[in-house]
């Protein structure tokens, strides 16, 4: 169903919704009347077609365990090139989920970023989604050279792989926020089923320092990453990937004291987090922090030239 289909949607609103990223009537079944309202509707046309989205979208109300099951099976499953990796991730990354990656630098957040926006192009029977891949680049860490290397790797032609990645720069964390309802317009266009942003936190970070600007940095995080989850994840069946920075707790006397930023909301609102650090020499260790499925869990896997690999 077109979103112009739905009462008090004109040529003109619809427009207004489509940019800011509202193309299907889920998006706007799920979004908030505030959010709506930002979009320049008021706030009775707001309800108005919230409440008519959520109609025509099968009421957005109760389902049995059973039906949950069966949509379920839609999800699928992106290989990371390592099968210990996938094995601790239940198969690979899931899409219709955010998962984040945090870790220090050289610990193969980006490594893993390149070789997941390769390897979703790879048939079904591969591991793949054969699909397209959406690269929101923040830290200007994307390089050509090293899909070139990965596809080569994996037997594809390396510039096609690179034609199936569209790659965006963000220069801060309003234009961050912009690129990603554009990346629903692109996943609608060219069948994406991957989404990379390397890193999430870096521009919030910069930009909002001191306790002052804590809750408002928050709120604006928060926003991005529901619209990820409800404007690409969940309506394009797409994975989607976050890498995330990592700060230093010196009020942890045992243990590791490295943290991810982004506090109880990154927390809260990824699906599976994911700690990567370094090993000896190529070997990296990922730990899988938390899941709504999975067990806590850790293995070793490698980066080489030829990208993602297990260890030999």
């Amino acid at each position: 169903m077109d979103i112009e289909e739905l009462p008090g949607i004109g040529k003109t609103t619809a427009e207004k919704l489509r940019d800011s990223g509202y193309l299907t009537v889920e998006s706007i079944a799920a979004a908030a009347i505030g959010e709506l309202k930002d979009v320049g509707l008021g706030e009775a046309s707001a309800v108005k077609i919230i409440n008519a989205a959520k109609k025509a979208s099968g009421g957005m109300g109760f389902e049995t365990g059973l039906e949950v099951l069966k949509r379920r099976e839609t999800i699928g499953k992106l290989t990371t090139n390592s099968h210990e990796l996938d094995a601790l991730m239940g198969g690979g990354i899931e899409t219709q989920a955010i998962t984040e990656l945090y870790g220090k630098f050289g610990s193969g957040k980006t490594q893993l970023g390149h070789q997941l926006s390769v390897n979703v192009q790879l048939p079904r029977k591969k591991g793949g989604l054969e699909g397209t891949a959406i690269y929101i680049d923040t830290e200007n860490t994307f390089r050509p050279e090293r899909i070139q290397q990965m596809s080569s790797a994996l037997g594809l032609d390396p510039e096609e792989t690179l034609k199936n990645i569209h790659v965006a720069r963000a220069y801060n964390s309003d234009h961050q926020m912009l690129l990603v309802e554009k990346a629903a317009e692109l996943a609608k266009e060219y069948g994406t089923r991957l989404i990379v942003m390397d890193s999430l936190t870096a521009h919030f970070r910069a930009e909002y320092t001191g306790r002052g600007t804590l809750a408002e940095r928050q709120q604006k995080l928060n926003r991005l990453l529901h619209s990820l989850q409800r404007k690409l994840a969940d309506p394009y069946n797409t994975a989607v990937i976050v890498t995330n920075q990592v700060m230093a707790r010196p009020d942890i006397m045992f243990g590791d004291p490295t943290a991810p930023i982004g506090g109880h909301i990154v927390g809260h609102t990824a699906t599976f987090r994911v700690y990567l650090r370094k090993g000896k020499g190529d070997a990296r260790i990922a730990r899988l922090i938390d899941s709504p499925n999975l067990p806590e869990g850790e293995c070793v896997f490698e980066v080489t030239t030829d990208g993602i690999g297990d260890p030999k």
